[in-house]
């Protein structure tokens, strides 16, 4: 299983740092999270004829906006003829299709099938297994566990502490885990994403093989981030670089 970063920015993109997107391929190819630059840094890697599904996390614009330009590709650039199957929580596709004005019978629907998923979903795309569970945010979202080959990595999205990220990431090789914050947590603090450290002491009690840091905030020092992960994880971390491919 081969995971590559298109983007691993929080909030928002900065010159050559897309935001959350990232691409795993095992027999299938899966376009996971489409914030805005990832479309861009995709096309760069491979046709959107390659891509076998998109699964989207949650809907907040930095996890889907680049659906948009995607939907003026398939419409006009006509690079395939089979609709694009999309998983997402429930609204995101109302979200989306209402960004375009699409109502019954429009395009948006002929080029995208979707799939709405939920806690304790699953999904088979070739050679991937996918399952999901619950994330802790003010939207519908869901934490991902994809499978294949042999290999295991896990998704957190967008979640602050709790939900099912420790059992959906139970065992995997490789957790890509959120890290939008440094420091330690202070009462009052935003509840729905997490910090590196936590980031890290969620690695350590999934026992997975592997920490990848994504969704750091563009203001601060990735290295930082790195740092206070490893500390609370013990394991090997490392930041989701954009470009970066890791072999499971």
């Amino acid at each position: 299983m081969l995971l590559t970063v298109l983007g691993s920015n929080g909030t928002y993109p900065t010159p050559g740092r897309p935001a959350s997107g990232y691409l795993v391929t095992e027999g299938a190819t899966i376009w996971v999270d489409a914030g805005p630059g990832t479309l861009v840094a995709l096309l760069e890697r491979a046709s959107i004829a390659e891509v076998d599904a998109l699964v989207l996390s949650h809907g907040h614009g930095d996890h889907c906006l680049d659906v948009i330009p995607l939907f003026n590709l398939l419409r006009y650039g006509r690079p395939r003829r089979d609709p694009l199957p999309v998983y997402a929580p429930e609204g995101v596709a109302g979200r989306l299709a209402a960004f375009v004005g699409a109502g019954p019978g429009h395009d948006f629907f002929r080029k995208f099938a979707f799939v709405t998923i939920a806690p304790g979903a699953t999904a088979e795309v070739g050679g991937i297994s996918l399952s999901w569970g619950a994330a802790v945010h003010p939207v519908p979202a869901v934490v991902t566990r994809a499978e294949g080959g042999g290999a295991s990595l896990a998704y957190s999205g967008d979640t602050g502490p709790g939900g099912d990220l420790v059992e959906i990431a139970s065992g995997v090789d490789l957790l890509l885990c959120e890290a939008t914050d440094q420091g330690a947590r202070m009462a009052g603090d935003y509840p729905y994403h997490l910090f590196a450290a936590e980031a890290g002491e969620a690695a350590a009690a999934a026992g997975v093989g592997r920490l990848l840091v994504t969704h750091v905030a563009p203001t601060l020092d990735v290295v930082a981030s790195v740092a206070e992960a490893a500390a609370a994880f013990g394991g090997p971390v490392e930041w989701a670089a954009p470009g970066l491919e890791v072999e499971l």
